[in-house]
């Protein structure tokens, strides 16, 4: 058993300025990652001023997509080593934060291919990143994943390669106006990092702690989600709840609902949080009544029934044709690192009958 994160974790208000002269001195020019409206809740203002402050350059590509491709990472990759940056900064929710590692590993590898960034076997060297969340749900400011879309295969999976931020820095203030639909959707996510993080072959007792603790927090929140007054402090309650999710599944790896759910994304557009939401209770129904209680218990609620019902009603109900639903299913028994996190057996039946809780 072991628990390892070299990501230095501020979580607290104005952290970003607050430690500017610590995580502005990694380098000496930062190439800002972020999406077109991912920073216009001040994160960004927050991060040039620090640097400034500190005197250290930078420049700004605002142009991240959401689930952002192998081809969108390359050509940021070209445009930092052309603006010679030395550390990377995202600001955002899980594409600008999971897209910055990506970038940060290519310009490091500034002679590799596109290639390199699925290549297994070889232990590869990054700038510094710098992860500065603006959605509850990702928890990519404590994990080493970076997640891409591979347009070639029509879907989306994490780089075997592990780029851990040297800094996080988490700020519930960005949330207060964050648009509902993505709150919810992304405290959704959470709720499947935590979910998939317990029940889980990989799972230790630091994960089930950060796990346990962390389901309790997110579920003193849940209120908010389904239409709840906003306060600060909820949104610091969720903004924490995401980064002990992302701290709990740096050590396990997610499961089946992420990976069924990538199909839905690629496919459908579905956004990702929601997604893995469609396929919550059903992993959750597989997993052995003692287990089941307890996790019902930590979220707040008394049975499946209701589990269902909360979830139905933030997310709606799966949409999808059985040649999707076929495709998914065909693609997670293909699947080795999403099979091989499920601490029991897993069929073809079982993972329809997944997706048919779903509906």
């Amino acid at each position: 058993m072991y628990f390892y994160l070299p990501t230095k974790i501020y979580s607290e208000r104005d952290c970003v300025k607050k430690y500017g002269a610590e995580w502005a001195s990694l380098g000496r020019r930062a190439l800002i990652v972020t999406g077109k409206s991912s920073a216009r809740n001040g994160s960004l203002s927050d991060v040039t001023d620090a640097l400034k402050e500190q005197g250290a350059d930078y420049f700004v590509f605002d142009e991240i997509e959401e689930n952002p491709s192998i081809e969108l990472v390359m050509r940021v990759r070209d445009l930092g080593v052309r603006e010679q940056a030395d550390f990377v900064i995202g600001i955002g929710g899980g594409s600008p934060m999971d897209a910055a590692k990506a970038v940060a590993l290519m310009i490091a590898q500034k002679d590799k291919g596109a290639d390199f960034l699925y290549q297994k076997g070889e232990k590869a060297s990054a700038l510094p990143v710098v992860e500065v969340p603006t959605t509850c749900g990702t928890g990519s400011e404590a994990t080493p994943y970076a997640i891409l879309t591979i347009h070639e295969q029509r879907i989306k999976a994490s780089l075997p390669h592990k780029v851990y931020p040297a800094y996080a820095l988490v700020d519930g203030k960005y949330l207060m106006d964050l648009p509902r639909q993505i709150l919810v959707n992304t405290a959704v996510d959470t709720l499947g990092h935590f979910i998939e993080s317990y029940i889980n072959a990989q799972a230790t007792d630091f994960s089930h702690m950060l796990c346990e603790y962390g389901m309790g927090v997110w579920s003193s929140a849940k209120n908010v989600l389904i239409g709840a007054s906003r306060t600060p402090e909820e949104c610091d309650t969720l903004l924490f709840a995401s980064t002990l999710a992302g701290m709990a599944i740096s050590h396990t790896g997610t499961s089946l609902p992420h990976g069924l759910s990538y199909y839905f994304t690629y496919e459908k557009g579905v956004p990702h949080g929601k997604a893995v939401g469609y396929f919550l209770p059903g992993y959750l129904s597989m997993a052995g009544p003692l287990v089941r209680k307890k996790v019902l218990g930590l979220i707040g609620f008394p049975d499946m029934q209701y589990f269902s019902a909360f979830l139905h009603n933030l997310i709606g109900p799966m949409e999808a044709d059985d040649e999707l639903v076929t495709k998914a299913v065909k693609g997670i028994m293909a699947n080795e690192s999403k099979l091989r996190n499920v601490p029991y057996e897993v069929t073809e039946a079982m993972l329809y009958q997944i997706c048919n809780m779903a509906y």
